[in-house]
């Protein structure tokens, strides 16, 4: 791609979305963040606002860079304003039907021959999202870590299909435009990361279901017994259970071990919406946002 990635669309204003539109914004990007509405695209303008605000009070940017960064967003209700995009992100829930129809309007939408289709999706395969479209060639996975302006890590991930042009395009802009670290991944599911992570998760859950350990007490041997910065519970709690449960059972789906399995205490948990920090209560409670 002549001259670099320089326009760039987010489809997702949540957490992730809004992450990822602020490192873009930040680097000096022309970003496009795509909602459901008006009213949704206003609410993903509010997290990147906070968020800049939070990292110009904490010390870690001017507060001319926090200003030039959200002027150069535009926030959105239409997938049209994202015809121009030379690379567009999907963070939309982690669900696949919800993805494969991004995708398969963004086929028909996105101009650029050249374009990249990325997902930031954490475990459902790149392939299937890839097949939705006619240039699956041009469709990889980009799956920044949250909160995604502090955690330096993407993972990459490759279809059968993904270019070797594409490849290098999203890795010199993850590693050159935004300074990230990049690993790579072959597409399965969890990719590296979260293949990893996650049995340890459920096992921690299983822990606590099981009454072998407190919550506090299992949170606390991990970060102080293992120098961990955070305990499995918190963890969860952060990510969001519901988000938990689905890279489980994409998990589980792919391989079939009963490691990967979500346990019947996090499905209750999020049948009855304690999902963890997003809405103040989960194995711990603690405070939203």
């Amino acid at each position: 791609m002549s001259g670099g990635i320089r326009r760039v669309g987010v489809v997702g204003g949540g957490r992730m979305g809004a992450g990822i539109a602020e490192v873009c914004a930040l680097a000096g990007l022309d970003t496009v963040v795509c909602e459901v509405d008006a009213v949704a695209a206003r609410a993903a303008r509010d997290r990147v606002a906070v968020s800049l605000d939070r990292a110009v009070r904490r010390g870690r940017l001017e507060e001319s860079a926090a200003r030039d960064a959200l002027a150069r967003t535009v926030f959105t209700g239409s997938l049209e304003d994202l015809a121009d995009r030379q690379l567009v992100v999907e963070a939309v829930v982690e669900n696949p039907d919800a993805k494969t129809e991004v995708f398969a309007a963004l086929d028909k939408i996105v101009e650029g021959r050249a374009a990249v289709l990325a997902t930031n999706t954490s475990s459902l395969p790149v392939m299937r999202l890839g097949m939705a479209t006619g240039r699956a060639d041009q469709v990889v996975g980009l799956h920044f870590f949250n909160p995604v302006p502090v955690l330096p890590l993407v993972e990459v991930v490759t279809s059968l299909h993904t270019s070797a042009t594409t490849t290098a395009a999203v890795e010199d802009f993850a590693t050159r435009t935004l300074g990230k670290t990049v690993i790579r991944s072959q597409d399965r599911a969890g990719f590296v990361v979260n293949a990893l992570l996650v049995p340890y998760l459920l096992s921690a859950i299983r822990m606590a279901e099981s009454g072998f350990a407190t919550a506090a007490d299992i949170d606390g041997g991990m970060e102080l017994g293992c120098a961990h910065p955070m305990g499995p519970l918190k963890l969860a709690d952060l990510i969001g259970l519901d988000t938990v449960v689905s890279i489980a059972e994409s998990l589980y789906d792919e391989f079939k071990e009963p490691f990967y399995a979500p346990p019947p205490l996090l499905q209750r948990m999020v049948e009855a919406g304690l999902l963890g920090r997003r809405t103040g209560r989960g194995f711990h409670t603690c405070d939203q946002g």
